[in-house]
């Protein structure tokens, strides 16, 4: 579903020109107007974009997050984002970045993996998002002395190698957001995690739409970042097809300030041709079993990783196929690591796909899980531990392979195919 003017709160104004308006709607339609939000109708501009529930959480989050910058005001903090960030992060850690400037506060946002899913590339370089990636070697030399305190958006902490440098810095975590249930892990003097939302990028929307920043749409910045929050909104929910009815209203409130046409160029990025060898490779390499379509690619460039999802989002548009898991070895060349790393995509309503890739996969000695997932959607991530490592013979790398291939096989398919869960490696 893509947003233009047509959907604009105006143009809803006139369609409801016919219709008794009651006071509510009388004021969300006053809002709706191009004159900027002061304090006094913030109660009604939540009346008018948010449910009961979400304006009253809304407003007691908004309250708490005033405090906490007004306490760093004039500081600096590191935002520390996965290390392979998506739409919905990105964005969010900007919107966040622009909300911290009014308090004087300077926010680098920082990644430590890569971006190389085409969608993200575009997002950043069409938008001038402003994030960085900190390389092994950076991470090293980097002072840490000159950030006063961390955030944590879209993550809680544990999918980022930010985290013990952070730690080590000794740096006080003063906010983390998410929309993922509570990993239990971090101690931080603002959170608001908010599973039964599909996105972060609605509760960040949530904020604005409380007064935290009055989006203007003569002010360019703003436009870019209300388009990347769109983006953000539409890749967690699927294009808004498993979306709530928060994330609905935070997408119709974005519809006011958000840029068509770049949306549009930034949905279409063209696959580069690594993606497309891996999602060859995984339509030659697929096994259909049960519906599952279950292929691997073998081994990856670290910065390619992001073609196994895009595979699996290939792979389970095959008729007959209502589940895809895809996976390879990808080996990070700077940390001479290797995981194994992959995505479930699935149609199936009755898959829960947090509840399969955990079942399947486990929990390493410190008790966390190797993966997990939220709606129609999961991923896992396995640290090849003593095997890990590059060795340029081509046999002990077949074989290496082979080895994790068939393991993985046969985790899936005790679930896929209980009576017949052991693979023949013959």
């Amino acid at each position: 579903m893509d947003f233009d003017s047509s959907h604009s709160p105006n143009s809803l104004a006139l369609m409801m020109e016919s219709a008794p308006a009651t006071t509510d709607e009388i004021s969300s339609l006053e809002i709706a107007g191009s004159s900027p939000i002061s304090k006094e109708v913030i109660p009604r501009t939540l009346q008018g974009w948010m449910t009961s529930q979400a304006r009253s959480l809304t407003e007691q989050k908004v309250e708490e997050i005033r405090r906490i910058l007004g306490q760093y005001r004039g500081s600096r903090q590191i935002l520390a984002l996965q290390d392979f960030p998506d739409p919905d992060a990105l964005s969010c850690a900007w919107a966040y970045k622009l909300i911290a400037q009014q308090y004087d506060i300077r926010c680098d946002i920082v990644y430590a993996g890569a971006l190389s899913h085409q969608e993200n590339i575009a997002l950043v370089r069409l938008t001038g998002l402003p994030a960085q990636r900190w390389t092994p070697q950076v991470l090293k030399e980097k002072d840490w002395s000159a950030y006063q305190s961390c955030v944590f958006i879209d993550n809680q902490g544990t999918t980022t190698q930010l985290m013990p440098y952070v730690q080590q810095a000794g740096l006080p975590i003063a906010v983390v957001i998410d929309h993922h249930a509570s990993q239990g892990e971090l101690k931080a003097e603002f959170i608001d995690l908010r599973p039964q939302v599909r996105a972060t990028a609605t509760i960040l929307v949530q904020y604005l739409q409380a007064g935290l920043l009055s989006f203007n749409t003569n002010n360019s910045e703003h436009v870019k970042c209300a388009t990347a929050l769109m983006h953000g909104l539409r890749s967690d929910t699927n294009s808004l097809m498993q979306a709530q009815e928060e994330d609905f209203l935070a997408s119709a409130y974005l519809s006011r300030f958000s840029d068509a046409q770049l949306l549009n160029s930034i949905l279409y990025a063209s696959r580069s041709k690594r993606v497309m060898d891996v999602i060859e490779r995984s339509l030659r390499n697929r096994v259909l079993q049960n519906n599952f379509s279950i292929a691997g690619v073998g081994y990856l460039r670290y910065d390619d990783r992001d073609a196994i999802p895009q595979a699996a989002d290939f792979l389970v548009t095959e008729e007959n196929v209502h589940t895809a898991v895809v996976y390879g070895i990808v080996h990070d060349e700077d940390e001479e690591l290797e995981v194994v790393i992959g995505s479930l995509r699935t149609s199936k309503l009755t898959l829960d796909p947090d509840e399969f890739i955990k079942e399947a996969f486990g929990q390493d000695a410190q008790g966390r899980f190797f993966g997990g997932g939220r709606s129609m959607a999961g991923g896992f991530e396995i640290p090849m531990g003593f095997l890990s490592g590059f060795n340029e013979n081509s046999e002990y790398t077949r074989m290496k392979w082979e080895v994790f291939d068939a393991q993985i096989k046969q985790k899936l398919f005790r679930l896929i195919n209980p009576e017949n869960d052991i693979i023949s490696t013959i």
